[in-house]
């Protein structure tokens, strides 16, 4: 057994047991794949997975607890260098951080700027994505940090952190009649064109729950990934924005109007989150430190190592 094995395990499952996809992944061939395939399995004495003639469908029971054990051996050999490089390069390297375009337009530029002028040697990678893609590169230990509202806080398999809590605003252009509505209400708002985030971004699912419970059915017009599109659209007037009121910044939107919303949807708490087992280097703790100054090094520790599960923060 060996580590371009197991590396043909995980890739196998990630590319849905399409064995050229893996081949290229791993910078060699299909025949070579199948055979360090065949090789494990005749090593081990059973079968890892599921067969069609010469494809794979899929994975076997055994093939599936092995692809646990896998993971937890090819993260622990990240860590071995991780851990090295944490002693031999303590203030350089890089560090990755997936994370929403509204988070770092918005809530990390003060973050950044702080980091970089402690860590000047270390190379920040700022990976933006959709929450579901921030979680993926967090479980494929791509990322070292991911920082988003949603999904975070409900994977299982990562350690979250609240980083700090928001609403929803309402933005329109200036002298709209929803200046006038005192005190605004959601059916006021459904009278006009509505311009928000997408699905599963920012917010949105607690968007739509406020006015599914108050039985009002917005007009959603367009729908973006971030603050700066809606506003955009905002200003053309093609609809009213419902948006992350940290997005508006009276000084640059000077030809919008911010509505405080705050009465009518519920607060979002934005979470950051790590891989269990994940080992971080020094400069990584320091970045979520910088964050939210409770969260120091000892604490995210205790959180992120599967063995103090269960442990008092």
């Amino acid at each position: 057994m060996n580590f371009q094995q197991l590396r043909i395990i995980r890739e196998t499952v990630r590319h849905n047991f399409n064995l050229t996809e893996v081949g290229a992944a791993l910078f060699t061939s299909q025949s070579g794949v199948s055979k360090h395939i065949k090789d494990l399995e005749d090593e081990l004495g059973i079968e890892l997975f599921i067969r069609k003639g010469k494809r794979l469908l899929g994975l076997t029971e055994p093939g599936k607890d092995l692809l646990v054990l896998v993971e937890r051996m090819l993260a622990d050999a990240r860590n071995i260098k991780t851990l090295a490089e944490q002693y031999s390069l303590r203030d350089e390297g890089q560090l990755t951080v997936a994370t929403t375009h509204t988070q770092a337009r918005y809530a990390l530029p003060r973050v950044i700027a702080e980091f970089k002028r402690a860590f000047p040697k270390v190379h920040l990678k700022l990976h933006q994505g959709s929450p579901q893609e921030i979680v993926q590169l967090l479980l494929e230990g791509t990322a070292d940090i991911g920082i988003a509202t949603e999904a975070v806080a409900d994977t299982p398999e990562l350690a979250s952190f609240p980083f700090y809590s928001w609403h929803h605003a309402v933005v329109v252009p200036a002298g709209h009649p929803l200046l006038a509505s005192q005190p605004l209400t959601l059916e006021a708002v459904a009278e006009h064109p509505v311009i928000t985030y997408h699905e599963g971004f920012t917010g949105r699912a607690r968007i739509d729950k406020a006015f599914a419970e108050a039985g009002v059915v917005p007009d959603v017009v367009m729908s973006a990934m971030d603050a700066d599109v809606i506003k955009t659209y905002v200003e053309l007037g093609l609809g009213v924005g419902i948006m992350a009121s940290v997005a508006f910044n009276p000084e640059r939107d000077g030809h919008l109007c911010l509505i405080e919303s705050g009465h009518l949807f519920p607060e979002n708490v934005s979470h950051i989150g790590v891989r269990r087992g994940h080992y971080l280097r020094g400069y990584a703790y320091r970045f979520i430190e910088l964050c939210s100054p409770g969260l120091d090094e000892a604490a995210v520790r205790r959180a992120s190592d599967p063995a103090r599960e269960g442990e008092e923060l």
